[in-house]
């Protein structure tokens, strides 16, 4: 098995090595200066909301940190911004588009909330070009099967646009959190493109069991595996062998720039779970740009 690199300028001859043009990142934020600034302030107050210190790695103007992921590798870059009170998405859905319309290479993010006119934004979205869309379960407060939610969840199963979407109950639990809402929607919806962020955690058996069962629904790494995630929610016990067997439905993701370690870290850790080179390439570029350029 190929060596895994251990910081961010080894990254691209990883890649070189292993055959593949760049990594495929579903799971990547930009975000309006002030909404990221209060995002970073939350993190930085982690000992207080989570009991352990959260650094941000990458806390760079905007410009940087493009750069940075392109000198990484990252070839699509997704905004995946997300609403957390009624009246915000439709602003930050035009903030979007103004990005994927500004930066080379961006991939037109949206998100949506449980709000009256849910459906006519998210629709105004989709005819704008809106190609992945980001919701934040706990964050948000809201269940997936909010009643508010059915027409737009209509809209986006019959476009086929994945939906990023923080429904775990890590780091912290919401009281919407956990995978049975979603497996509900998922029954009315069984084709919905669901991208379950960080693999569910901590529910990840349960969550894989919807990968499994739903062909449209794929797992995201963001987090998983690195020596971070591992002290506060470890992987159980055979899930690793559950993460070869899904390998198509595995898709890379990094939640860059707000985590507390290097990006290559990430990488790292997936390739210490032993999974083989052809997983790794599957799970960095093939599954995420199947997604992302579908």
């Amino acid at each position: 098995m190929i060596t895994a690199p251990r910081t961010d300028d080894e990254v691209p001859a990883y890649l070189s090595r292993l055959g593949i043009p760049g990594l495929a990142d579903v799971h990547v934020h930009f975000m309006p200066d002030a909404v990221l600034n209060k995002v970073w302030n939350y993190f930085d107050h982690a000992d207080t909301n989570y009991g352990l210190t959260w650094p941000i790695t990458y806390r760079l103007p905007e410009a940087d940190r493009i750069e940075r992921l392109r000198a990484l590798g990252v070839q699509r870059i997704v905004s995946l911004n997300y609403a957390h009170k009624a009246g915000m998405a439709k602003w930050l859905n035009e903030w979007n588009a103004q990005f994927a319309a500004r930066v080379a290479g961006a991939v037109h993010s949206a998100t949506f909330y449980p709000e009256p006119g849910v459906a006519d934004y998210v629709e105004h979205a989709l005819d704008a070009g809106a190609r992945i869309w980001k919701v934040h379960v706990s964050v948000g407060g809201f269940t997936p099967e909010d009643p508010l939610l059915e027409a737009a969840w209509r809209l986006i199963d019959q476009a086929g646009t994945p939906v990023v979407i923080h429904a775990g109950s890590g780091p912290l639990a919401g009281e919407f959190t956990g995978p049975e809402p979603v497996r509900r929607l998922l029954e009315r919806h069984p084709r919905l493109p669901l991208v379950i962020a960080h693999l569910g955690m901590p529910e990840y058996d349960a969550f894989a069991d919807l990968a499994q069962q739903y062909e449209r629904v794929h797992l995201d790494t963001t987090m998983v595996a690195t020596d971070f995630t591992e002290r506060i929610a470890p992987m159980p016990p055979g899930y690793v062998d559950r993460l070869g067997a899904l390998v198509d439905k595995v898709v890379l993701g990094s939640d860059f720039p707000n985590i507390p370690y290097a990006y290559a870290h990430q990488i790292e850790a997936l390739a210490r779970l032993g999974l083989g080179d052809e997983w790794m390439r599957k799970v960095l570029w093939h599954n995420g740009m199947h997604l992302l350029d579908w």
